[in-house]
């Protein structure tokens, strides 16, 4: 039986998801009559929702005998921990590439991943099909982008295909469009190499976890030699050397959407074993009497933190179920069991948390995951990790690309300098201006906001981690002040109507308010202390103008991480499962004031 393992990379938004569906449809993993809905491998709701991949999956198809294992990878650099964690068990990888917009940052940071660990890859250009594409110029970027990132001879050489997930067609030449995708099975078949079965003991690497209720705690990896068989006694060696005994109770692997139970697994396939206790990504499974560990999976250091405490606002245990610091701190700690790039450290109060992670997206999916679940908690401001080396303050700087629209590029240029972003490139591409900066990791964060509202939404933004460098120094925070409650109590529409002139309110009328919560941003600077809770006072006479209707504009709506952008150092964010408030952390003006002087 022969064996193909293949990981699929790309940008966000380029068709990774898409094609792995039509590959299962191709291998008629379903009946005719069945209803799958697009997008089979997003399966939880937050990656249906935005419409992205968080977590890396599994799946395999049988074609012509071969049994052919795809890994889904996500593109965003957030998650980069999950591709780099993925890779270790693909012998080959897919690299999928927009036939418009060509090789993105993202798809740098993947395809360099990639490279470096000697995996053969495939390029697919993908979406020929739109308006304007280029498919040869691509073709003429992308071996450029592998040139750039020292790609071997063999890498070099790569086959390319053409065709459009989406439509459902794959072939060698983007003028003739073909039925189906049996192009890019076949160029699997032929093109990436069988895996390399070498002699000695068993070892399998767990690179990735799942979780039943019912079996505990499963593992997921490759089998890089020897075979794993049901019952048999193994040793299970740690990250750092340490070696426990352990027996494998069940063995399954991957068939389809599913899984199958075998008795036996054996080198170059991946499965799931049930029965291993206290293991971690990274562990080796290893031959009884003289275990030989691999080496573990590195991960990328994380870029940014925030501070994560208990809720402690007046509208506490509201809507949530847990809301004691011992639910939030089970709940962080359990996270960082199978998502490798985040790293939670205790602070000197028992109630707060220090949470690392890759960016806003990669804490933001945490903060909504965990809401969703009933917790309640606040967070801090993001911090980006400073580091000293030799002296010298060191800050994590960002390559940041803009594609515009051309009489927007002056203002966007504009914003980026004043956040001490530096104009590397500017090139036309097809109707729009490609513009590379280079930006500190401090000056991205609330910077998609200005950017979108000074283009009127046709912006499109992609960053990724750089190096660190030295501190560029201060950079400029929000400009105006905010509006802050002053009371306790609902918000009333005369008083908020009386009040507009003086900002933009992120409330609407009837809403619950407690002092100290930001209910809008102020026109100029300088914080705004207000009672939105005064009602009309009703007398027996009738006025000519008493009875007007009251006009107010609607709220402005923040969602998670624009709300994480937009709050300053002595701000919190409040997370309910029902809502999202800011507040200052001072809740009482005096305090504020007294805070001030000191």
């Amino acid at each position: 039986m022969q064996i193909r393992n293949v990981a699929i990379i790309a940008h966000v938004d380029h068709g990774k998801t898409t094609l792995v569906d039509k590959m299962l449809h191709q291998a008629k993993l379903f009946r005719d009559n069945q209803e799958t809905g697009e997008l089979i491998l997003d399966n939880n709701d937050l990656e249906r929702e935005r419409g992205i991949t968080i977590v890396a999956k599994n799946v395999s198809i049988r074609y012509k005998d071969v049994k052919i294992n795809i890994i889904d990878t996500p593109g965003h650099a957030d998650f980069g921990g999950e591709v780099e964690r993925v890779l270790t068990m693909a012998d080959g990888v897919l690299l999928l590439v927009d036939a418009f917009e060509g090789p993105m940052p993202q798809t740098r940071f993947v395809t360099q991943k990639a490279l470096a660990a000697g995996l053969k890859p495939i390029v697919v250009i993908n979406k020929v099909d739109k308006e304007n594409c280029r498919p040869d110029e691509v073709h003429e970027q992308v071996f450029d982008l592998f040139f750039n990132l020292n790609a071997t001879e063999e890498q070099l050489d790569f086959p390319t295909l053409y065709g459009s997930s989406k439509q459902g067609w794959m072939s060698t030449d983007w003028q003739q469009p073909t039925s189906d995708i049996t192009p890019l099975l076949d160029a699997i078949i032929e093109h990436i190499p069988a895996p390399v079965i070498p002699e000695g003991t068993p070892q399998m690497l767990i690179s990735s976890l799942d979780y039943s209720s019912y079996v505990g705690r499963i593992a997921i990896g490759r089998v890089f030699r020897g075979q794993l068989r049901e019952n048999m006694p193994i040793s299970l060696v740690k990250r750092d050397g340490a070696i426990t005994k352990a027996r494998i109770k069940e063995l399954h692997s991957f068939e389809g959407l599913g899984r199958s139970k075998n008795e036996s697994v054996s080198a170059g396939d991946i499965c799931a074993l049930v029965g291993l206790e206290s293991f971690d990504i990274g562990d080796t499974v290893a031959d009884f009497e003289n275990p030989e560990p691999l080496p573990p999976i590195a991960v990328d250091e994380p870029t940014m933190s925030m501070l994560f405490t208990i809720n402690n606002s007046p509208f506490f245990g509201k809507d949530g179920k847990f809301v004691t610091s011992r639910h939030l701190r089970d709940r962080l700690f359990k996270e960082t069991e199978k998502n490798l790039a985040l790293r939670v450290d205790e602070t000197s109060s028992p109630d707060a948390y220090n949470v690392y992670g890759r960016g806003i997206l990669h804490l933001s999916i945490l903060i909504e995951t965990m809401r969703r679940e009933g917790y309640e908690l606040q967070v801090g401001q993001p911090q980006v990790i400073i580091k000293e080396v030799d002296g010298e303050r060191m800050e994590p700087m960002e390559a940041l690309t803009v594609n515009v629209p051309e009489q927007f590029s002056g203002a966007v240029i504009d914003l980026v300098t004043q956040r001490k972003g530096e104009l590397q490139i500017m090139e036309p591409k097809g109707d729009v201006l490609h513009l590379e900066f280079s930006i500190p990791a401090r000056g991205i964060i609330g910077l998609r906001n200005s950017l979108l509202t000074a283009t009127q939404g046709e912006a499109i933004i992609a960053h990724r981690f750089k190096a660190y460098e030295a501190w560029k120094g201060e950079i400029p925070g929000r400009i105006n002040g905010v509006i802050i409650s002053m009371d306790k109590g609902k918000a009333t529409a005369y008083s908020i109507e009386k009040l507009q002139d003086r900002g933009r309110f992120f409330i609407d009328p009837t809403e619950d308010v407690y002092m100290g919560q930001i209910i809008g941003e102020a026109t100029r600077p300088g914080d705004l202390v207000v009672n939105v809770t005064r009602a009309k006072q009703l007398t027996n006479f009738r006025a000519a103008g008493s009875d007007d209707n009251v006009r107010i504009t609607p709220k402005i709506d923040f969602s998670l991480e624009e709300a994480m952008e937009y709050i300053e150092k002595d701000e919190y964010l409040e997370i309910t499962p029902k809502a999202i408030r800011m507040r200052k952390i001072l809740l009482d003006e005096n305090d504020r004031k007294r805070a001030a002087k000191n």
